[in-house]
């Protein structure tokens, strides 16, 4: 089955919003789907990958974009 994939912008959002909306997100999605965030920032870019590996979810990657964004890709794991 190919990865189904979601995306999430949260560059305008601020710490603990951050990673609520991720989680959220990550929430309504079914297992093994693979989740765009968008994100900015020093906080959310340590706290974000952290919260998801905190929460068993698999943190793909974590790229830096042209306009001064991160670029992160989380699987979410079933529970």
């Amino acid at each position: 089955m190919p990865d189904m994939t979601a995306t999430l912008d949260i560059t305008r959002e601020v710490c603990p919003m951050t990673y609520v909306r991720t989680k959220l997100k990550l929430e309504s999605l079914p297992t093994g789907t693979l989740l765009e965030v968008l994100l900015k920032g020093e906080e959310p870019l340590k706290n974000v990958p952290r919260s998801a590996r905190d929460e068993g979810h698999e943190v793909v990657s974590l790229e830096p974009r042209a306009d001064g964004t991160h670029r992160l890709l989380v699987r979410k794991q079933g529970k």
